[in-house]
C-alpha cells in the first residue's frame, strides 16, 4: 500500500480506559485488522491512538473502541481523519516507564476515575425548549425574524452544543420548530425554516472536526425540499460520529408522535400494545429518555415536548430568552441538576 492512499485516526478516548488491559485489547483488534500505528496512555487518564490502514477497518476500530470493550468505560470519544505523514511497521504500545511503573500511575489514574465518578451526575440527554425569541425582538424593537436570526445563528448553537460536549452531555435535544408553529405568519415560518437551513449547512463542515452527529426528530413529509435536503445531508455525512448528538426537532410534537406510534403498531397487527412497542416507534427510537429538560423565558410548561421520554425527567426554568443563552447558562442549569437527586417513583 502506498503511503499516499493510506488513511490516518487520530483518536483520543476518555473515561475508565486506564488499568484494564485496554490498549493490549487495542493492539490485538489493531493487529487483527491489519491496522498499524500505536496506543499510549497520558497522564490525564486518557489513551491516545494513531491508527493506519483502509479506511473501512478504522471504521469498524472506531466502532469497536466506542462499544467500550472490556471492563472499559468509554465517556467521550474524540477522532481526526489525516493523511499520513509516516509510514508504521506495526502496531506497538507505547510506554513511558518501565511496566512497573507505568502500571502503578494506571491504577492511581483508575482510582481517580472511579473517585470522581461517584460525585459526578451528568444528564446523559438534555433537551431545550428555546423560547422567548419574538419577545427579545420586540423588547429592542426589532422584527421577529431578527429574534429567530440570534436563537439560530451558528455561533449559539455551536457554543451550547460545544459546552454540553464538554460537560459530558451525550444527547443535547433543540425543539426548533413545533407542530403547532405551523399556525404562525408565513414570513415568520419562512424565515425560520431558512434560517435553520442554513445553520444545518455550515454546522457539517463542523461536523467532522468536532465529531458531532446530527438526527432530525419530527415529520419530514411537510418541511421544505431545500430544509429536507440538509436535513438528511447532515445526517448522512455524521452517522459515522461517535461523539455527542445533536437532536434537532423540526416539525415536531408530543402528541402526533404519540399517533403516530399507535397507528403504526395497528398497521402491524398489534392486539396488545407495550411501552418497548412504542419507543421502538417514536422517532427517537434508539436513543435514552430525557433526563433533564431546560426552558427558555419564564414559561413554566413543556408544551407537549417529548412526553413518552420524559416521565422522570428533571426541569429547569430560566427567565432567560433563549437568542441570550448562553454556554455559561447551560454550565450553570447542569450544575442545579447535579446536585439533585433522582428517585424515579422511588422514596
Amino acid at each position: 500500500m502506498k503511503l499516499a492512499s493510506v488513511r490516518e485516526l487520530e483518536i483520543e478516548i476518555h473515561g475508565r480506559v486506564q488499568g484494564l488491559a485496554f490498549r493490549e485489547m487495542t493492539k490485538r483488534f489493531a493487529s487483527k485488522n491489519e491496522i498499524k500505528g500505536f496506543v499510549a496512555n497520558k497522564d490525564d487518564g486518557s489513551v491516545y491512538l494513531i491508527a493506519q490502514g483502509e479506511k473501512n477497518k478504522l471504521g469498524e476500530l472506531l466502532k469497536w473502541i466506542n462499544s467500550s470493550p472490556g471492563f472499559s468505560k468509554v465517556e467521550s470519544l474524540r477522532y481526526n481523519w489525516r493523511n499520513s505523514i509516516k509510514d508504521y511497521e506495526g502496531f506497538e504500545i507505547l510506554r513511558k516507564e518501565n511496566f512497573f511503573k507505568e502500571q502503578a500511575r494506571n491504577f492511581l489514574n483508575l482510582g481517580k476515575y472511579l473517585l470522581n465518578l461517584k460525585s459526578k451526575n451528568v444528564p446523559v440527554h438534555v433537551a431545550i425548549i428555546p423560547d422567548g425569541n419574538r419577545r427579545w425582538a420586540k423588547e429592542k424593537g426589532m422584527s421577529s425574524e431578527i429574534g429567530h436570526y440570534k436563537s439560530a445563528s451558528l455561533t449559539n448553537i455551536k457554543s451550547l452544543v460545544k459546552e454540553a460536549d464538554k460537560l459530558g452531555v451525550r444527547y443535547l435535544s433543540v425543539w426548533g420548530f413545533s407542530t403547532e408553529n405551523w399556525k404562525r405568519s408565513k414570513q415568520e415560518i419562512e424565515a425560520i425554516f431558512g434560517l435553520v437551513r442554513s445553520a444545518l449547512n455550515e454546522l457539517i463542515e463542523d461536523t467532522q472536526t468536532n465529531n458531532i452527529k446530527i438526527r432530525h426528530i419530527g415529520r419530514k413529509d411537510r418541511l421544505p425540499k431545500n430544509l429536507l435536503k440538509a436535513i438528511i445531508d447532515a445526517e448522512k455525512r455524521s452517522e459515522q460520529n461517535t461523539g455527542i448528538t445533536l437532536l434537532v426537532c423540526l416539525d415536531y410534537g408530543g402528541r402526533e408522535e404519540l399517533v403516530k406510534a399507535v397507528n403504526e403498531l395497528v398497521k402491524k397487527g398489534k392486539k396488545k400494545i407495550s411501552e418497548e412497542d412504542i419507543l421502538n416507534e417514536l422517532y427517537t427510537v434508539g436513543i435514552p429518555d430525557v433526563d433533564f429538560i431546560i426552558r427558555t423565558s419564564g414559561e413554566r410548561r413543556v408544551s407537549g415536548f417529548m412526553p413518552f421520554q420524559s416521565v422522570y425527567a428533571e426541569l429547569y426554568f430560566t427567565d432567560k430568552y433563549f437568542p441570550d443563552f448562553s454556554a455559561e447558562d447551560l454550565k450553570k442549569a447542569i450544575e442545579d441538576y447535579s446536585k439533585r437527586k433522582r428517585r424515579f417513583g422511588g422514596s
